[in-house]
């Protein structure tokens, strides 16, 4: 299928680049075809990209070592962990040094993201970059065994001195995005499909939910999780998503959001295939995915969560020696979130979208976190 491509693009402030050239440890044979296939999996968004992604790149021995942990889907799933990784290859063009990056399993256990995490730090890389709410208990244990590495952990809240939460106010944009889709809405049916059943993602489908019925209170919204508990196959599954979005479109609704990883890619593909329907993307800004060119046209706009924004400015704090710790929190009025405007379908709309975020902004608008 279209989402099933061989390149994980890298893209930084709506503008595609090439991914930078890297210079690779030297590893055997059998090493090098492992990583490749892992690589290749990842980029499909399957279920054998279980398989730990690990690459490596040199900035000559100096600036810093960073080790990446991602969630399932890893770099190349065209939303959020592409989106960590950005940061990273920011930071790494400025600052030099390395990058080892490690992908999370659908198979995990809390054992396996204690292990990730704990062969980083032994390995000397500082910073460490947790993406996903999954890896809290781990770098809750973890950043205690090794006081003097500094742990960031994107989607959820960890105490500790040598621990950078780094949060969104999802609720906020997804507000707007159910503005968006209560206004271009020509059936009154909408839907949101949601990875996994948690708290994280409950905060998307509250905040489209209120900002759509804000706008019309007679519109229809359906609402389908993926996967449910421990089981994250949700945020890796393309063809769950697909499923599910034919399924809405089946229905009715003319208009989906998806906050769902590498499974949204399955889901753009659906809405493509019906005439006047609408697609909105999330965590990066999808219109301008490389992997999902031919689907732009049904992009209505994008939920962007500025994780790279906030995995750089954690990495460069390491680098200037002066760490953030605490929960720091990227807002709307911040500009952690935001819809994007790529492909100019939201235009005429933009005046009410602002309008609405300034009342979020003001105050005037309390935004649930909950369904």
């Amino acid at each position: 299928m279209a989402w099933c491509s061989h390149q994980a693009p890298t893209w930084r402030s709506g503008q595609v680049k090439e991914p930078p050239v890297r210079r690779v440890a030297k590893l055997s044979a059998a090493c090098l075809a492992t990583a490749a296939l892992a690589v290749t999996a990842t980029a499909c968004g399957s279920t054998s990209s279980d398989e730990n992604n690990n690459s490596s790149s040199s900035g000559g021995g100096k600036g810093v070592k960073i080790g990446l942990a991602y969630d399932v889907g890893g770099r190349g799933d065209r939303s959020f962990n592409d989106s960590a990784a950005r940061g990273a290859d920011k930071a790494e063009k400025e600052f030099g040094g390395s990058i080892k990056e490690l992908t999370a399993k659908t198979s995990d256990t809390p054992a396996d993201r204690v292990q990730r995490l704990t062969d980083l730090a032994q390995a000397g890389y500082n910073p460490i970059v947790a993406v996903g709410y999954t890896y809290a208990p781990a770098v809750q244990q973890v950043a205690k065994q090794f006081p003097k590495t500094s742990f960031g952990l994107v989607d959820s809240v960890v105490s500790g001195s040598n621990v950078n939460s780094i949060t969104f106010t999802e609720e906020e944009g997804s507000y707007l995005a159910g503005v968006a889709a209560a206004l271009k809405t020509k059936k009154d049916h909408v839907g949101f499909i949601g990875g996994v059943d948690s708290p994280l993602i409950k905060k998307f489908e509250a905040g489209y939910v209120q900002g759509v019925h804000d706008t019309n209170p007679k519109i229809k919204v359906d609402t389908q999780y993926l996967s449910h508990g421990a089981d994250t196959s949700g945020f890796s599954s393309p063809d769950k998503g697909q499923q599910a979005a034919q399924g809405m479109l089946d229905n009715g609704a003319d208009v989906i959001y998806t906050a769902a990883g590498s499974s949204g890619n399955g889901a753009i593909e659906a809405v493509h295939g019906v005439k006047g329907a609408w697609a909105i993307g999330v965590d990066s800004d999808q219109y301008n995915i490389p992997g999902l060119a031919q689907y732009k046209s049904s992009i209505l706009t994008s939920m962007v969560k500025n994780v790279d924004v906030g995995v750089y400015d954690f990495i460069k704090s390491v680098k200037d020696g002066k760490p953030l710790n605490g929960n720091n929190v990227y807002s709307l009025a911040k500009g952690g979130v935001s819809l994007a405007t790529s492909g100019g379908f939201i235009k005429d709309i933009q005046p009410k979208l602002d309008a609405a975020k300034k009342k979020i902004v003001d105050g005037q608008i309390k935004v649930k976190t909950t369904p």
